[in-house]
C-alpha cells in the first residue's frame, strides 16, 4: 500500500498508539487518535503528528459502547476526508480472580478488547469501499492469546478477548478479501513495562524473554508498517514477544 494521502484510526493513542501515529503521519498518512478518558495523551500524539504537517485529530469516544464505535469511525473518516487504515488497539487489563468478578467485569473487558474491534471494523467498511483503493485492518491481540493457552490467573475476560481477537482477525480476512482489505493481528510481548512496574518485576520479566529485554514502542511500529506495506498478508497473527512464546 502507497502510504501518501491516506488516513488511517488508531483506537488508542497512549504511548504505543502514539508512537504508531507519529510514524504513519511521517510517511503522508493523515491520522486520527481515538481515546476515551486519555485526552493529553491524545492530544500531545496530534501534536506530534503535525509536526510531520499531515493532518492529526484527536476523537473522544466510550468503545464500550456500540454507539462509541461507529461515532469514533464515522468522525474520523469525515475530518480526515476518508478512511483507508483501522488499527484496533484500545484494550481494558485488569486482574480481577475469578471468584470476584461478574458481569460487569467481564463485560468491562470483552466489550472494549473485541466487541470494539469488530464494530470498528464495521463501520469502516463502508469508509473503505467508499476510497476504492482497499484498505487495511490491524487487530492487537497478545502473545500469551497467541500461546494457545492462558499463563496467568486472573484475566479470564482478557484472555478470551484477546484469542477471539485472532479468529475475528481470521474470519474478516476472509471476508474483505474481495475488496481488498487485509486483516492482521499483532500479538505484543514485553513491549513497554506498565506504570508502577518494579525494577525487579521488570528483570523477572526479562530473564523470561529469550531475548533478555523489553521490546520498546518501535518493535509494534515495526509490525505495523510491515503488515500495511504487504499486498500479500492477510489473515495472518505476528508475535511480537522476543521470544517468549517458545519459553
Amino acid at each position: 500500500m502507497e502510504l501518501a494521502g491516506r488516513a488511517a484510526l488508531i483506537t488508542g493513542g497512549k504511548r504505543i498508539g502514539a508512537a504508531v501515529a507519529v510514524h504513519l503521519a511521517a510517511q503522508g498518512v493523515d491520522v486520527a487518535i481515538g481515546y476515551n478518558r486519555s485526552r493529553e495523551e491524545a492530544e500531545d500524539a496530534v501534536r506530534r503528528a503535525e509536526v510531520s504537517g499531515r493532518t492529526a485529530i484527536a476523537v473522544q469516544a466510550d468503545l464500550s459502547i456500540p454507539d462509541g464505535c461507529r461515532h469514533l469511525v464515522d468522525e474520523s473518516a469525515r475530518a480526515l476526508g476518508r478512511l483507508d487504515i483501522l488499527i484496533n488497539m484500545a484494550s481494558v487489563y485488569r486482574a480481577v480472580p475469578f471468584e470476584d468478578s461478574d458481569v460487569s467485569v467481564w463485560e468491562a473487558t470483552v466489550n472494549v478488547d473485541l466487541r470494539a474491534a469488530y464494530l470498528c471494523a464495521h463501520a469502516a467498511l463502508p469508509h473503505m469501499r467508499r476510497a476504492g483503493m482497499g484498505g487495511r485492518i490491524i487487530n492487537f491481540s497478545d502473545w500469551v492469546a497467541a500461546s494457545g493457552r492462558p499463563r496467568y490467573k486472573g484475566y479470564v475476560p482478557y484472555y478470551v478477548a484477546k484469542h477471539g481477537v485472532i479468529g475475528l482477525t481470521e474470519a474478516l480476512a476472509l471476508e474483505l478479501a474481495p475488496d481488498n482489505i487485509l486483516v492482521n493481528a499483532i500479538a505484543p510481548g514485553p513491549i513497554l513495562a506498565p506504570e508502577g512496574t518494579s525494577d525487579e518485576e521488570s528483570a523477572a520479566v526479562e530473564a523470561a524473554t529469550p531475548l533478555g529485554r523489553w521490546g520498546g514502542e518501535e518493535e509494534i511500529v515495526k509490525a505495523v508498517a510491515f503488515l500495511i506495506a504487504s499486498d500479500f498478508v492477510t489473515g495472518e497473527t505476528i508475535r511480537v514477544d522476543g521470544g517468549r512464546h517458545v519459553r
